[in-house]
């Protein structure tokens, strides 16, 4: 489906002003182009969430998610987080995903400053991920594939700089959509 220049980011900035719904979302990201992983800039890129109601909302911004890396196709840091104005990879295996949703966004808040006396046990110095092109809703587009568990995040062009990104990962039956803003001062 074509996009006029920019009605991406207006669509997302109107979803982005309160919650929305899965169904609304996953129309925008639809109407999205693909973005080739070659075309993925390296570096860092800031992430948020896209609040549809589901399981992790608010609870990777609570924790101190600060977004992703990429370095090339085969070197992705999928979980930055930034504890203390510092940003550092975490091992995607030791976060409890399937702890969402089960502990109060209180308890998430206090893992963010645990974090900061933890976090050399959370870091990893090894990418995680990689991305490839894969097809997902029709399309093939960027993706990103960790390595170590069943989860696929798959990306859409927002603009330049922005990405709009869906979380596929097995046994969940909601998508998690994420928003990459890239980073120009990494």
């Amino acid at each position: 489906m074509g996009q006029t220049k920019g009605s991406g980011a207006a669509e997302l900035a109107a979803l982005r002003a309160g919650r929305c719904t899965t169904e609304q979302a996953l129309a925008l990201y639809d109407s999205l182009p693909a973005v080739p992983s070659a075309e993925i800039t390296t570096g860092r890129w800031q992430g948020d969430e896209l609040d549809t109601g589901h399981q992790l909302a608010g609870v990777l911004v609570a924790s101190g998610w600060y977004g992703k890396q990429f370095d090339d196709a085969d070197t992705v840091h999928p979980l930055l987080f930034a504890v203390d104005g510092v940003v550092f990879p975490v091992d995607p295996r030791r976060v409890p995903l399937g702890l969402a949703g089960r502990i109060p966004m209180a308890g998430v808040r206090a893992s963010k400053k645990a974090l900061g006396y933890l976090r050399f046990a959370f870091r990893t110095h090894r990418p995680t991920a990689r991305l490839r092109n894969v097809e997902y809703r029709g399309v093939v587009s960027a993706a990103m594939i960790y390595d170590h568990l069943p989860i696929i995040d798959h990306f859409r062009r927002v603009d330049e700089r922005t990405l709009l990104g869906v979380m596929d990962m097995r046994g969940m039956t909601e998508p998690y959509f994420f928003i990459l803003t890239q980073d120009t001062a990494s």
